[in-house]
């Protein structure tokens, strides 16, 4: 049995996919340090070594068709899979949410596939997953994971997301779900489209700035990532938030303090709905209140609990 293999040999066979992303990138980073090896999944031919990555081992795949790519899952101790569209900051067409949901389930589907294929299968699969999950009519209910799910366009996709990942599961796979809230990080995420606005003094609130911001720091994802590969008691969804969410206005003003700019100009909701649409404004102008009560439950401790640390941390 593979369950726990990290407790009881010195390093994992761990394959991540969308390891070029935000968040890959910094969870290959992590495994390369603690001593892993490492495979990325790639769509080009050959990927020029970024910093820190020189040791993975990268291979070609088509997450849009079953192919050879399939049997790099093979022998791997554990799966991280962490492909998708992004979906915050677009216009909801009919075009743009095929290819949202056709990038995470399709892509999920051939992993489970892959697995299925295995002679030796993966002890473990992490799959990303959102706090879309609840939908945009939460409001501030605290939603731990046993809540149910909402049903808009984004929750009907998390819904599916994690329907296929479970599938692996009969082949004796263990499966987590990890539903990211709004990840902070210098390099990219909800800081990436926020931070250049404030540093040109027209930073603010979006919309009201009451809705509930489930944030967390992108070292405490990476950390909830490997707590998913290493605990052989966690299975099933976890919610990768902070366990203090705070009010857009809260962390806008904390950001403006951080980057001494004023928070004062915000951006009103008509305007964003008039850019994105109702529908794909409506993840920007509503929240949740997504507790991470699994991690908490099973002995994680957050880096970063309070939001204006985080943003000191990533920012100052």
């Amino acid at each position: 049995m593979r369950v726990g293999l990290r407790s009881v040999l010195s390093y994992m066979r761990v394959l991540v996919t969308g390891g070029t992303g935000f968040i890959g990138s910094a969870v290959m980073r992590a495994l390369l340090e603690r001593g892993d090896e490492v495979t990325g999944f790639s769509r080009g031919v050959s990927k020029k070594p970024t910093a820190g990555l020189e040791r993975v081992i990268w291979k070609t795949w088509d997450p849009d068709q079953d192919g050879a790519w399939q049997d790099a899952l093979d022998g791997q101790d554990g799966i991280v899979h962490l492909t998708g569209e992004p979906a915050v900051g677009k216009r909801f067409t009919d075009s743009v949410k095929r290819e949202i949901l056709g990038s995470r389930v399709h892509s999920t589907q051939r992993i489970v596939r892959a697995i299925e294929k295995a002679r030796v299968k993966p002890g473990v699969l992490v799959h990303a997953s959102g706090v879309g999950f609840y939908g945009v009519k939460a409001g501030d209910a605290p939603l731990t994971e046993s809540a149910p799910a909402g049903d808009d366009f984004m929750a009907e996709v998390c819904v599916a997301w994690e329907a296929a990942a479970r599938e692996a599961a009969a082949f004796g796979t263990r499966v987590v779900a990890t539903r990211f809230g709004l990840v902070l990080g210098r390099d990219g995420g909800l800081l990436g489209k926020l931070v250049p606005i404030f540093r040109s003094f027209v930073g603010g609130p979006l919309g009201d700035g009451k809705q509930v911001m489930p944030w967390v720091h992108l070292s405490d994802v990476v950390g909830a990532i490997l707590k998913g590969l290493d605990d052989p008691s966690l299975s099933g969804p976890v919610n990768v938030t902070a366990p203090n969410p705070v009010s857009n206005s809260e962390l806008s003003s904390a950001l403006g303090r951080v980057l001494r700019r004023p928070a004062l100009l915000p951006a009103p909701g008509f305007a964003l709905k008039m850019l994105y649409g109702g529908e794909g404004a409506a993840p920007i102008l509503t929240g949740q209140r997504a507790l991470p009560k699994a991690l908490l439950d099973h002995g994680y401790t957050f880096r970063f609990p309070e939001h204006e640390p985080a943003l000191r941390d990533l920012l100052a």
